[in-house]
């Protein structure tokens, strides 16, 4: 354990390892003395095991754990954006504060917060299981804290499930005010129900036209997906295929052979709703449309569950009511079986009876 001074600082740093790592703390004074007073002290705590519960909690900072959860969990999904953007609202309620000073009445409070800003309990249930998250993180990984402030906080209870599709009437509406590039994205993302990031991410190294198929390295639950193509999309690829460049594997991306950014691609499409007024859709919305109509179309769930990637087949429930004739067979069997119970009772029971009609 020692001190030391940061080039044309005033203030003494201690700088001693902790659990095989090492850690540089202020002392917050310029006061060789009081800083030396400073580190006895915590020299005093580790030893008798109380360094953890005074130093970690009141010293980090908010910033700092957003910082390492980005760092070191977020970067590694599929899509790190979304985790800085829920950090960013996180930091701008948060920031300033040291972990010890985040409460779970503070928390509750940036929940009333975040509604009075209009936000979704979904959009409100992510934030808080990022923060959660960090704070899971920083107690059982790094020591930086005793418990979890966000495990006394309920979650939101979600009931914002949209059940918005496009008609075939707005589809070529839309398809005639999109630019060529964009008129390819929406009708890809049509007939393959893929996210958006899937498809900007899509490269020509998943794209396989003997197969018939396009491949997700890297999908929102972070598994790979095998999805069958139809014709509509091959043609796609195919002409797609033949202005393809040299510097880059993605296959959707500009004129000049860069990735299209997710937030051009957002206005571009918000752009042909309002030319042809079509009124609250999104981008998104082009899955549900993909998987509403194979419903419609009778597909059944468990296929429409494998192509959408969903992990759970409650997800997919929610395009179940689309096709009321898909349970029509559960409830026609009641029928058949009225009618063996009636012969059989007219038959005093015979097994022939049960053969004929069960044949």
């Amino acid at each position: 354990m020692g001190l030391c001074r940061r080039p044309q600082g005033k203030v003494w740093w201690m700088n001693f390892m902790y659990h095989g790592r090492q850690v540089r703390r202020s002392t917050g004074t310029a006061d060789r003395r009081l800083a030396e007073s400073i580190l006895a002290k915590v020299r005093v705590q580790i030893i008798e095991g109380r360094f953890f519960e005074t130093l970690e909690e009141t010293t980090r900072t908010f910033e700092e754990l957003m910082e390492r959860y980005l760092t070191e969990h977020a970067a590694r999904k599929s899509q790190p954006r979304h985790y800085r953007g829920y950090t960013n609202s996180l930091k701008t309620f948060f920031g300033g504060r040291t972990l010890a000073e985040i409460t779970p009445k503070l928390i509750v409070e940036y929940k009333n917060r975040r509604y009075a800003a209009g936000l979704k309990p979904a959009s409100i249930n992510r934030e808080l299981a990022s923060l959660k998250k960090a704070f899971n993180l920083a107690v059982r990984e790094w020591e930086w804290c005793r418990d979890n402030p966000v495990s006394r906080v309920s979650m939101e209870r979600e009931n914002n499930q949209r059940d918005r599709w496009l008609t075939v009437e707005e589809e070529t509406r839309l398809l005639l005010a999109c630019a060529p590039w964009l008129h390819d994205l929406v009708t890809f993302a049509l007939h393959t129900g893929m996210r958006m990031g899937e498809i900007l991410e899509l490269t020509w190294r998943g794209a396989d036209f003997s197969r018939r198929t396009v491949m997700v390295f890297r999908s929102k639950n972070g598994e790979r997906r095998t999805i069958p193509v139809n014709q509509t999309v091959l043609t796609v690829l195919k002409e797609k295929a033949k202005v393809r460049s040299l510097k880059t594997d993605v296959v959707f991306c500009s004129k000049v052979f860069t990735p299209i950014e997710s937030g051009h691609l957002r206005r571009s499409f918000r752009l042909a709703l309002r030319k042809t007024k079509i009124e609250d859709f999104h981008f998104h919305d082009l899955r549900h449309t993909f998987a509403t109509r194979l419903v419609q179309a009778g597909v059944d769930l468990y296929k429409v569950q494998r192509l959408l990637g969903h992990k759970s087949p409650i997800m997919t429930q929610r395009y179940a009511h689309h096709y009321p004739e898909s349970l029509r067979d559960g409830v026609d069997i009641l029928d058949r079986l009225a009618g063996v119970s009636t012969k059989l009772a007219q038959s005093g029971g015979s097994p022939m009876v049960l053969q004929h009609v069960s044949g």
